[in-house]
């Protein structure tokens, strides 16, 4: 496991680049199918990391207070299956099930999404605003395997609060922690390493 931070390539005020990806069942969804009224929180996850499973349940619980306030969540899976074939889309469905995942799960084949969003670690966390525009990338809250924290969200619910709110973030931007996303070999983005 190797313990991977943000990049923060996307700057806030940056739009929030265009995808259509499939879900597993093979349904495609695009950047505007999946955003909310209010915004859109674009999640970079996977079945296997620890970092993703501590959360995930929590990140459900939350993704669902947030849709009532017009926010939409979306998590997309980047990893190279044929390396993490647990991370793949049959395996997709259960997990997402598992965790009380009521949004959109969907796989970045080519990693190309993974690649516009500047996206290195699983999770990663992008918060758009109305307008699709980036208010916030950073860390869900301060919890992470074995540190005896118990997910809570609370950064990124500040996050999401300040932002409905029309008010700045007031918190210090904390990047993400997780497991490097899998690239297939020769593909490593510039920014990864």
């Amino acid at each position: 496991m190797a313990q991977t931070a943000s990049t923060f390539l996307l700057k806030p005020g940056d739009a929030a680049p265009d995808f259509t990806l499939p879900a597993p069942d093979g349904k495609a969804h695009s950047l505007a199918d999946v955003a909310g009224p209010r915004g859109l929180l674009v999640v970079f996850a996977c079945n296997h990391c620890p970092y993703v499973v501590m959360l995930a349940e929590k990140l459900g619980q939350l993704a669902g207070e947030w849709k009532t306030r017009g926010v939409g969540v979306v998590a997309i899976a980047s990893n190279d299956i044929e390396q993490y074939p647990q991370d793949g889309p049959e395996h997709m469905p259960g997990f997402a099930a598992e965790k009380g995942w009521s949004f959109p799960y969907l796989f970045d084949a080519t990693q190309e999404v993974a690649k516009a969003y500047g996206a290195a670690c699983t999770p990663d966390f992008f918060l758009f605003d109305g307008d699709l525009r980036l208010f916030y990338a950073g860390q869900f809250d301060e919890a992470r395997p074995k540190n005896g924290i118990a997910p809570s969200g609370s950064d990124l619910s500040a996050a999401v609060s300040a932002m409905l709110a029309g008010e700045a973030f007031a918190g210090p931007v904390l990047p993400s922690t997780g497991c490097n996303i899998k690239w297939r070999e020769g593909s490593e983005p510039p920014y990864f390493g």
